[in-house]
């Protein structure tokens, strides 16, 4: 049996090497009319499916990637760098003749946020057909990435979106999804997230967006006022941990079992209802997974590039969760392939090999500091760090 499908968001990254932080640091870096001297280019697949898929491969897991290509010479080079990973991976690439591949050209200076420019291509018009009900047969874990990045997945309120869920459901599969942030000025911002979360959320067993990406679907309101008070760059220092308590709360009211919110710098919080019947092929879950609510902080790395970390998490929560771990092994594990993933240039050479990755969490790997201050820890009802177990445990935990 195949242990893992990922569907979604597939595209080509160039990412320029900027090595030089006085280069990032000037006025004049990306100025009109400016040449500005860079490294050479890293070329790697990009996407939900690639980074999210691959992972999970160079973890040791058995993967099979479901996305739409062109039939243009990116095509060409998505199918070259995958297939010299694997060549099953490329074997359920399906096709849009005459239509443009998606690329991403992802500039990433040292000390500075990144900038995406991307072209969505055949993103765009993925549909439910591009996903094979054999290939849903023989798969124990289905996951989907960025539907805010893909047009027919949020065009009609998340129609048919609803329906690659349900299918999937059908088929036995366990299913989970990430997100992506909409472009508030285009379409996808526009869209009523509301509703499509409430929509596709009870076929979604394991749902992992970002603490951002979340606030902005369900309550557009304090999104707004973060962004115009603290700035985007500061947003998830902005947020308490009882307001994600409350933003978790409010989403598993709309169906979803399992939420993990990556809340960047800060960690993974994780929120689970106290039933998971019907979970799929990764399931039965063990009861130490009912109830829970958790907060892993990341581990101390040097961060070399950002790049495809939020997908490697979600890849080391799902490796978890098929390969048997509990809920906080799996959360520990989810912030430790992250935390290798950004010490490489790239999206996805820092991953390393499961058991390696498991033998720096034994070893006594040293953790950030999660941000949950005095009033959120230490008292009745409040967070308290288990230093056996290294996670804050919630004063929701059951």
């Amino acid at each position: 049996m195949i242990d893992a499908i990922a569907a979604g968001h597939l595209c080509v990254d160039i990412i320029p090497q900027i090595n030089d932080e006085a280069t990032a640091a000037s006025d004049n870096f990306l100025a009109p009319g400016r040449l500005t001297e860079v490294g050479g280019a890293v070329l790697s697949t990009g996407g939900s499916v690639s980074n999210t898929g691959i992972a999970l491969h160079r973890l040791g897991l058995n993967v099979r990637l479901v996305a739409r290509l062109g039939d243009d010479p990116i095509a060409n080079l998505t199918r070259d760098i995958l297939a010299a990973r694997d060549p099953k991976l490329t074997e359920h690439l399906a096709v849009g003749h005459g239509e443009p591949s998606s690329y991403t050209v992802v500039i990433s200076p040292p000390g500075i946020d990144r900038t995406f420019l991307h072209c969505p291509g055949t993103n765009n018009t993925f549909g439910p057909e591009d996903v094979s009900p054999d290939l849903l047969d023989q798969a124990r874990l289905f996951h989907f990435g960025y539907p805010p990045l893909m047009r027919r997945m949020y065009a009609d309120s998340g129609i048919e979106l609803t329906t690659i869920f349900r299918e999937a459901k059908a088929h036995g599969v366990t299913t989970s999804m990430d997100m992506a942030m909409p472009d508030p000025t285009r379409p996808a911002g526009k869209a009523d997230w509301p509703l499509i979360l409430k929509r596709v959320l009870p076929y979604v067993d394991v749902f992992l967006p970002s603490a951002e990406e979340l606030l902005y679907m369900l309550r557009r309101e304090r999104f707004d006022e973060l962004r115009r008070t603290v700035g985007p760059a500061h947003m998830l220092d902005a947020l308490t941990p009882d307001e994600i308590s409350s933003l978790a709360e409010e989403t598993l009211a709309l169906g979803t079992k399992i939420l993990a919110i990556k809340t960047g710098h800060r960690g993974l919080y994780l929120r689970t209802a106290d039933h998971l019947e019907n979970i799929g092929r990764c399931g039965p879950l063990s009861g130490n997974w009912l109830g829970r609510e958790l907060w892993a902080p990341c581990f101390r790395v040097n961060v070399v590039n950002t790049v495809g970390s939020g997908d490697s998490t979600i890849a080391g929560f799902l490796a978890g969760l098929l390969k048997g771990l509990d809920a906080v092994q799996t959360a520990t594990s989810a912030v430790a392939v992250g935390a290798c993933n950004v010490e490489a240039s790239d999206s996805l050479s820092g991953v390393r090999p499961w058991e390696e990755t498991q033998a720096r969490i034994r070893a006594g790997w040293d953790r950030l500091d999660a941000q949950l201050d005095e009033q959120a820890t230490g008292g009745a009802g409040r967070w308290q760090w288990d230093n056996n177990l290294g996670i804050y445990i919630g004063p929701h935990d059951q």
